[in-house]
């Protein structure tokens, strides 16, 4: 059952795009002179992102993407490198081609359980992501369905406020118990493109980013790292 959105819900536009190693490589030289580097950024510019996706028993957050739902979900919880100090759940909103999404923080403690199906003390929050994820995880049956795992470089523009970013070495893993384990076996996710372009922006895209991204944007990819991690099942 889909939850209603709240009409203050601030949607933006999300554009992917399937990216070369190359291309990739060549637009990062190009972004740095006019964006910022996203603040969480590395040393080398780059940080790995690893996030653990929710699905009920019917695959259903995967084939309303497959089918291009004009108004869908999926939960997700997300850390960045090996800093679990940091954990989020994250709702992913799409509607009418818009996207938003809401977060809250977890502990490492509380990924594990559940991951390891004990959620009764999401009931017990007051915040209403955790308590509408709990009703979902009880009502609805989700589960941890696969975890996918990337390297990602992102730039920042104020204007419009613009977020590109470059996210190379998809990988993924079905074991969703090894969310945390350092020396989970990912698999490089079966694809023609090395990697994703991801392009969001508030109501305009300004110029600036429009003669940087020119001859880097092709065909918009239909389908989300969740989906593509799932391609090769």
């Amino acid at each position: 059952m889909m939850t209603n959105f709240p009409e203050d819900l601030k949607l933006r536009h999300e554009l992917k795009y399937p990216i070369s190693e190359q291309q990739a490589y060549i637009l990062s030289r190009r972004l740095e002179k006019v964006f910022k580097r996203d603040k969480n950024s590395g040393s080398h510019g780059k940080y790995r992102v690893s996030s653990l996706y929710f699905d009920d028993p019917y695959d259903r957050a995967l084939r309303e993407k497959l089918n291009g739902a004009d108004k869908r979900e999926k939960f997700r919880i997300r850390y960045y490198g090996e800093d679990t100090s940091f954990i989020r759940l994250e709702k992913k909103i799409k509607q009418r081609g818009l996207c938003s999404k809401l977060q809250i923080g977890l502990t490492k403690g509380e990924c594990i359980d559940i991951v390891n199906g004990k959620s009764s003390f999401l009931i017990a929050k007051e915040d209403p992501l955790l308590q509408e994820f709990y009703f979902k995880l009880n009502s609805e049956l989700l589960r941890p369905s696969c975890i996918v795992c990337y390297d990602r470089e992102a730039f920042v523009y104020a204007p419009g406020n613009v977020r590109i970013t470059l996210d190379l070495g998809l990988r993924s893993c079905r074991d969703p118990k090894r969310f945390f384990d350092r020396e989970r076996p990912d698999m490089p996710m079966n694809m023609d493109m090395m990697g994703v372009l991801e392009l969001k922006y508030d109501e305009f895209l300004p110029e600036p980013a429009v003669s940087i991204l020119r001859g880097y944007c092709g065909i918009i990819s239909s389908n989300s790292k969740y989906a593509l991690s799932r391609s090769f099942e």
